[in-house]
């Protein structure tokens, strides 16, 4: 009987160890909305809940003088399409949440692009700071990155 309580112990830890890791990988990115660039674990935690992090190789905070930047290098990716929509989506999230980054650079296996704040910005038609939530955030990408002619005016 004390062996069968025991074993019921375990698993029970052992599950709620998992469910802890599952909310912790599922959290809120608006949490981190007003970060700084310096901020390399408010920068980190943002990249690994976006698309492809698990194609995340390495990523570089620029902060020794303005313009602030973000490198991040993916590898693995699967498609051209894949790689354009992973570059929209990211950038938009981090220019969204880090406050006081003004380019990123997105290399991967198909392409090279930097993307400006400014030059997104313009692209959208909104100041991304504006915008209060996730699901607004993602609704906006949607509407825009359904329109391929939309996604080549900005990666040209």
């Amino acid at each position: 009987m004390i062996k069968l309580l025991f074993f019921s112990l375990v698993v029970m830890f052992f599950l709620s160890g998992c469910n802890l890791n599952d909310n912790h990988v599922n959290n809120d990115m608006f949490q981190f909305k007003d970060s700084f660039v310096g901020d390399n674990s408010a920068v980190v935690n943002i990249a690994n809940q976006l698309p492809g992090a698990e194609h995340l190789n390495s990523f570089e905070l620029k902060t020794n003088e303005e313009p602030y930047g973000i490198i991040l290098n993916y590898d693995g990716i699967e498609s051209e399409q894949d790689d354009k929509e992973s570059v929209i989506y990211n950038t938009t999230f981090l220019f969204t949440l880090v406050q006081n980054v003004d380019w990123i650079t997105f290399h991967s296996d198909f392409s090279e692009h930097t993307i400006t704040k400014g030059n997104l910005q313009e692209w959208y038609g909104k100041e991304l700071s504006e915008v209060q939530n996730e699901e607004e955030l993602r609704e906006l990408i949607q509407e825009y990155i359904a329109d391929e002619n939309k996604i080549n005016q900005l990666l040209k």
